[in-house]
């Protein structure tokens, strides 16, 4: 990388994002989904709906505010990862919770999943 200089801080910005991204789709996955795990979602919806929701709502908006400034103000570049985190967290706890395999549709759709990221962070 000879004559780039590394923005630390907005590497971590991505990170961050990422990571809490993926957390945050994860939150929505059980919210949604555990209903068809546990009675208990199922018979408390409006507690899991607020609990969880209000929690995912406060872990997207940070996340967001990562994305936004790493990208320098865009708003896309971030929704779009936020897209594709959540495809690729929805496959695995459907996998881990459901034992749903995937077939060549979803794993087409995964891949484009991962192109999308690759595209908001190597194309300048």
């Amino acid at each position: 990388m000879k004559g780039q200089v590394i923005n630390f801080t907005l590497m971590n910005n991505l990170v961050s994002a990422f990571l809490l991204f993926f957390f945050a789709q994860g939150v929505i996955w059980f919210q949604t989904n555990g209903q068809f795990i546990w009675p208990w979602f199922r018979e408390h919806p409006i507690t899991v709906a607020f609990t969880l929701g209000g929690f995912a709502a406060l872990v997207f908006l940070t996340a967001t505010r990562y994305a936004v400034e790493h990208f320098n103000g865009l708003f896309w570049p971030g929704r779009f990862i936020a897209f594709a985190t959540g495809m690729v967290i929805f496959a695995l706890l459907t996998y881990l919770f459901r034992g749903e395999g995937m077939n060549a549709k979803t794993i087409v759709s995964l891949i484009l999943s991962l192109g999308i990221i690759c595209l908001q962070i190597f194309w300048k």
